[in-house]
């Protein structure tokens, strides 16, 4: 489980995150939703270790991240697929990985094979492509068989065959029972994906509810309806519409 509580980050007079809570359950692929400038990159750092925050907390059963010995095995993240030495090899990228966390090297095939990447395992990190890359940071994300999964816009780069590959995968580790936070500003993908959704804006709590039940309530036809309707006086960043230039 994921735990939220009043949490707050501040840089300078920038609050990004701002006295948030929730709860992501076990069981279910969790969406988290929001316009540029959210907070959720933030909020998911903060979830990591990445970042103290100025108050609140933010918790994995119980317990900040930062206190995992083997933390790959507790939880799965992906925040930047470009995160990566671009000389080594993909297959060493992740073996290097197993080994600080104590994963057996024969995960690390077993991985690559999940994602596709088995045939490109040698190849250096430089050569792959946006997709690629994506899938070997869901490979890393995979690599310790964590109870919990924590991916920031993993869809980008990824083609139609690999966009349903990851809705399979994350809907497939709900359904063992574990836990899927997953972020994206694809409405349409998270229409298929998401059973619950938590949305911010400006770094506050705007909705925490059931997908379908969201689109309800906005009385809106779709997610990206509902979804505009919801952050429209939370939008940071909003291009100017053709009356108003």
């Amino acid at each position: 489980m994921i735990e939220v509580r009043e949490l707050t980050k501040t840089f300078g007079k920038i609050r990004a995150v701002d006295r948030l809570s929730f709860t992501v359950e076990p069981g279910r692929v969790t969406g988290f939703l929001g316009p540029n400038g959210a907070g959720k990159s933030t909020t998911m750092r903060l979830l990591l270790g990445l970042e103290r925050p100025t108050h609140g907390q933010a918790l994995i059963d119980g317990r900040p991240y930062r206190e995992s010995a083997q933390p790959l095995r507790r939880v799965g993240a992906l925040l930047d697929a470009a995160y990566v030495h671009r000389g080594r090899p993909a297959y060493h990228h992740l073996l290097w990985l197993a080994r600080t966390n104590g994963i057996p090297a024969a995960r690390v095939k077993e991985v690559l094979g999940m994602v596709g990447l088995d045939e490109v395992a040698r190849r250096r990190c430089r050569t792959f492509s946006l997709g690629m890359l994506q899938r070997l940071g869901i490979a890393a994300a995979l690599l310790g068989d964590p109870p919990v999964l924590l991916l920031d816009e993993p869809v980008n780069g990824l083609d139609p065959e690999g966009v349903l590959w990851l809705r399979t995968l994350l809907k497939g580790f709900a359904a063992e029972g574990r836990t899927v936070l997953v972020s994206s500003h694809l409405m349409s993908e998270m229409a298929l994906t998401a059973d619950h959704l938590v949305v911010i804006g400006r770094g506050r709590l705007l909705a925490d509810v059931g997908t379908a039940e969201f689109v309800e309530r906005s009385q809106a036809t779709s997610l990206e309806e509902a979804f505009l309707r919801v952050t429209a006086e939370a939008t940071e960043y909003r291009a100017l519409g053709e009356g108003e230039r």
